[in-house]
């Protein structure tokens, strides 16, 4: 797909006029959005706008959120409007909550008044809620109708719909009834209700309820689509399988760079600006600095004992590095298991047996291996106090990482901080104070 976007952008760029044309016409919206973001805004606006202005709106859709707004930049309000007008209700509503509120104030008079109305109702609920991510685009069908009746109205209404195969049924109130497969009114007899052929069990989220939640729910039932209701049960919108995918994926890129200490980067890191991408590191790696001051620290606290057995400091990285990694083993599994729900914060203490027996098994292991270099290297002495030193540390170490995400989510933080590098420093000062604390209680100063 790389080859691909590389051979689009350049013929983009370099391609007679009918090329650039053809190019727009029958490339997917999203490869060419991929070779379009690569560019200048005011360039990848040129090219962009010789597209016919549904084609415009499509890929639109598809570029990064930073990129649109850099986009909205350097386009004029009418065009701008032109292109807002032809996207997704939800998609209309996501990059109004992007721009800039001169931004804003420029481009909703050039609205018609329905897409003002749907705009500012989608943008008003919070993010992270199902009501931020949901469209309004949906199918819906009253009781009564016939199935004839109801194939008509989905006709009529499909071009401006997210989907179709599955309609939903609200009465007067908009109160939502059921749901009704496209596939079951065609095959139902002509005159056979709404009603009688509707599915009742529609596994609807309400408005307020977070993101997570809903694409969850979309995956464990493999549903195309997730009705949204509000507190007195009235249809407001639906969550559509892809938007669903598109949460979950960054929601997973967000943990993942959390896991590496790296916060608040808005855009992808291809788009981010270098100041950007400094703000996303500086604070934790600044904050990482200061706390491994604890482990030198506990080195000059033990000069002494370091000066007289000098082989001990031949083990120190061995020790210390495998309670940092035993440690960032257990932070990622709980982080996971948090994640996905498999493990409620109220499973710590069973959590906590369990990590008790897997870490000191793999203390005792990694102990063994080490012991024999242990003894060729600085004699029976140093055997055992490394040996000593390997359990406690790789016990501590998955302790460390298994508790982190509890005590997170228990004071309503992300476990996700509990990431790899912060594990890692504070295993690695803990390990210091256990070898060398173990080595000035076994062995004898000269």
């Amino acid at each position: 797909m790389q080859n691909n976007t590389n051979d689009i952008r350049d013929v983009l760029l370099a391609g007679s006029a009918e090329q650039v044309d053809a190019t727009l016409a029958v490339e997917h919206p999203a490869d060419l959005a991929q070779a379009l973001q690569n560019l200048a805004p005011a360039t990848a606006w040129e090219i962009l706008r010789r597209a016919p202005v549904p084609r415009q709106s499509y890929v639109f859709s598809y570029f990064d959120p930073g990129f649109q707004t850099l986009l909205a930049t350097v386009t004029r309000r009418k065009d701008l409007a032109a292109i807002v007008m032809g996207m997704k209700a939800d998609d209309r509503a996501d990059l109004y909550k992007k721009l800039s509120d001169e931004q804003r104030k420029s481009l909703m008079p050039a609205l018609a008044q329905a897409e003002r109305e749907d705009i500012r109702q989608l943008a008003a609920y919070e993010e992270g809620t199902a009501g931020a991510i949901m469209t309004s685009g949906y199918a819906a069908l009253p009781p009564g109708l016939s199935a004839t009746r109801a194939l008509t109205v989905l006709r009529h209404e499909a071009p401006d719909k997210e989907t179709i195969y599955r309609a939903y049924v609200i009465d007067a109130d908009r109160k939502l009834l059921g749901s009704v497969r496209l596939q079951d009114l065609i095959t139902a007899p002509a005159q056979a209700k709404v009603s009688d052929i509707m599915e009742t069990n529609t596994h609807a989220i309400r408005v307020d309820d977070g993101v997570e939640s809903a694409a969850r729910r979309i995956a464990h039932y493999d549903m195309l689509a997730l009705p949204v209701i509000d507190d007195a049960d009235r249809l407001v919108g639906i969550i559509t399988h892809d938007d669903a995918l598109d949460v979950m994926e960054a929601e997973a890129t967000d943990d993942f760079y959390r896991v590496s200490t790296v916060t608040n980067l808005e855009s992808s890191v291809g788009n981010a600006s270098i100041s950007m991408l400094y703000r996303a590191r500086i604070v934790w790696l600044m904050l990482l600095v200061f706390g491994n001051i604890f482990s030198g620290a506990g080195i000059a606290y033990f000069e002494d004992t370091i000066a007289a057995h000098l082989a001990l400091m031949f083990f120190l990285p061995i020790l210390i590095a495998s309670g940092g990694n035993a440690g960032s083993q257990s932070a990622t599994l709980m982080i996971r298991a948090l994640a996905t729900g498999e493990i409620k914060v109220s499973d710590w203490s069973r959590s906590l047996g369990r990590e008790l027996v897997v870490a000191a098994l793999l203390g005792v292991s990694m102990a063994v291996a080490i012991a024999v270099i242990g003894v060729f290297r600085g004699g029976p002495e140093i055997a055992l106090v490394i040996s000593l030193s390997m359990i406690l540390i790789v016990i501590v170490g998955g302790i460390i990482g298994m508790l982190l995400p509890f005590v997170l989510s228990k004071l309503h933080m992300d476990p996700a901080t509990a990431s790899t590098p912060l594990v890692t420093s504070i295993a690695d000062a803990t390990g210091v104070l256990i070898y060398f604390g173990i080595a000035q209680s076994l062995l004898v100063m000269p």
